[in-house]
């Protein structure tokens, strides 16, 4: 592939960052830090493994934290060779089939990083697997020392990979660099750091809001500052996929829908395959990456991480992805909502109590 001297470079297909990873991957002199939702025990998987292990061979350092929840595919001998010739592994959080079940079992790492170097580093929607070739996804490439504000992050989460956090305050600290912020989430229920800074960007907003994401169940505060905004004269955009990969959070959406429709929220349906990409732009200037979706179960019970800013060349990029996204969708049509079968509706009503969990 061809050599990315950009500071910034906003990808969209699966193919072209795993692609540019591996390559960045290979040029690695120092270092090589992974944290990630889900791996896989498939081609993507083990051509990112493989790349690890050939630089380990030759004294890089490689850390890898995954989620054990995102791991479930990957077979016990999956990374025996690159943690023999030096790699370091670790799962976080392993579940404990008890009381605990649905307390800390539940709450999921779903950050997504790859540093190289303090050189390089990727952020974004990805996950390291097959299965979402083929999804449009949202993953920022950086190359500069913002990649030093990140490092911070992973190692924090690296030493908790596996303890519970009592006081959260250093692990949710804000961490700025020139004109950017880094916004972290740790699981709670009143805290939610990353939903309190999306509604004043938000409040802000003076002529649009654009937000881009998988799954879209926002609670009660979110869904008035969209509403609120409509009420101003600002434009309010919500892309999601048509049909996503989640089926029970696509029937929960749709009892919304028509409401916030009605609201004057514009619905705009991807429809080629999954959209997983996870953005919000404000004015057109002010934008969010990152790996948290707009749905409660991000914001109260997974680790997640943000980069928000006024960066000219990104926000225009983010802009790009919006626009050919849009190229692939078509409107909310209300009249077909409210024509919903019936066992729809029943669905929705009896999975409403659980909206918190999908």
């Amino acid at each position: 592939m061809r050599e990315i001297n950009e500071p910034y470079h906003l990808f969209a297909d699966p193919i072209w960052y795993y692609n540019a990873m591996v390559h960045d991957i290979d040029s690695a002199a120092n270092y090589i830090y992974i944290e990630t939702y889900r791996i896989g025990n498939d081609v993507i998987g083990t051509r990112i493994r493989d790349a690890l292990i050939k630089k380990a061979k030759a004294g890089v350092e490689v850390k890898v934290l995954i989620d054990f929840w995102g791991s479930s595919g990957v077979n016990n001998n999956f990374f025996d060779e690159l943690i023999r010739v030096g790699g370091q592994i670790r799962f976080f959080e392993k579940i404990k089939f008890n009381t605990d079940l649905f307390t800390r079992g539940h709450r999921r790492n779903h950050r997504k990083m790859l540093l190289i170097d303090d050189k390089i580093s990727y952020i974004g929607s990805f996950n390291l697997t097959e299965y979402n070739l083929n999804w449009r996804e949202s993953v920022l490439r950086i190359k500069g020392d913002l990649t030093l504000t990140f490092k911070k992050v992973f190692n924090l989460d690296y030493k908790i990979y596996n303890k519970y956090v009592l006081f959260k305050t250093n692990y949710l600290r804000l961490l700025r660099h020139n004109q950017f912020e880094v916004v972290r989430d740790m699981p709670s229920i009143t805290r939610q750091r990353i939903m309190r800074r999306y509604i004043q960007m938000i409040r802000k907003a003076k002529e649009s809001v654009v937000v881009v994401t998988p799954y879209f169940l926002p609670g009660y505060m979110l869904r008035k500052s969209l509403l609120d905004a409509v009420q101003r004269g600002v434009k309010v955009q919500v892309i999601i996929p048509r049909r996503s990969d989640v089926g029970l959070v696509d029937i929960l959406r749709n009892k919304y829908m028509g409401t916030l429709h009605l609201g004057g929220i514009q619905f705009s349906m991807y429809y080629p395959h999954n959209l997983h990409a996870k953005l919000l732009l404000i004015d057109n200037s002010y934008f969010s990456i990152g790996s948290p979706n707009f749905d409660y179960r991000s914001f109260r019970y997974m680790y997640e991480m943000v980069l928000l800013g006024r960066n000219k060349e990104i926000a225009g990029m983010v802009l790009h992805h919006i626009q050919t996204t849009m190229e692939s969708t078509e409107s909310f049509d209300y009249e077909l909502w409210k024509r919903r079968p019936l066992i729809n509706k029943f669905f929705e009503w009896l999975l409403l109590p659980f909206r918190h969990l999908l």
